[in-house]
């Protein structure tokens, strides 16, 4: 399990190249991603469970299905472990990368308890527990 989870965290699938209609931010944006690497929630079987450190705190997940898992690791939004939808990951503004957990990104989830989504601060690493 560890040794697939650490092989999708390192897949590239193509050499990228950037697209006219998009800035040369984004476009960087988008090749840092696949330089840093994550992971793809839909590429995760369920009861997957991963460690996430971001510059400000430690989460635990567990993944049950369908962007749906178990996080734990904030004091605030999740010091015990509570289902939450995982949107995917942003580099702080509003473009995201759907389902996706990646270096260097910001997380987005949705809390059951908050109207608008948690974004965390930046992903340091994505390990397998």
């Amino acid at each position: 399990m560890r040794e697939s989870v650490s092989r999708l965290l390192t897949q590239v699938t193509q050499v990228f190249k950037p697209h006219p209609n998009l800035s040369d931010v984004v476009n960087h944006n988008i090749v840092q991603s696949e330089i840093e690497g994550g992971v793809a929630l839909n590429d995760l079987v369920p009861e997957t469970k991963l460690v996430i450190h971001t510059e400000h705190s430690c989460y635990t997940v567990s993944v049950i299905g369908n962007g749906r898992v178990l996080i734990s690791g904030h004091p605030q939004y999740c010091p015990q472990p509570i289902l939450v939808k995982i949107e995917g990951s942003t580099w702080g503004g509003s473009m995201m990368k759907l389902r996706y957990i990646g270096r260097g990104m910001c997380l987005e989830f949705r809390h059951p308890d908050y109207r608008a989504p948690i974004v965390t601060s930046r992903i340091q690493t994505i390990q397998t527990a």
